[in-house]
């Protein structure tokens, strides 16, 4: 459903539409993502229009970027100590067989 969001707004039945869920099911859904600050919803007549509210999205995005990189760093050095380690061993075996 967010996905379907990100396109453009979206009323409760297009969303609904493409998981085959009744009405009634989309609509507890929509009110939790509605709940979690990911969606606004909108009543137009009988219409309730949907949209992504990008705030908390873009939070969670910078704080799971903040996280790869720093994964990638801690595991970029745990790389670069375990080649220096496997070097210093071949280089002592090498000098054991002389």
């Amino acid at each position: 459903m967010l996905r379907d969001l990100a396109k453009s707004e979206r009323t409760v039945g297009q969303l609904a539409a493409p998981f085959a869920i009744s009405l009634a099911a989309a609509s507890k859904h929509v009110k939790a993502l509605e709940n979690a600050g990911l969606i606004r919803r909108e009543v137009r007549g009988r219409a309730h229009i949907c949209r992504l509210a990008p705030g908390p999205l873009a939070s969670a995005h910078a704080w799971l970027n903040f996280y790869a990189r720093f994964w990638t760093d801690r595991l970029d050095a745990l790389e670069g100590l375990l080649l220096t380690e496997d070097a210093r061993r071949s280089d002592a075996c090498k000098g054991d067989d002389s």
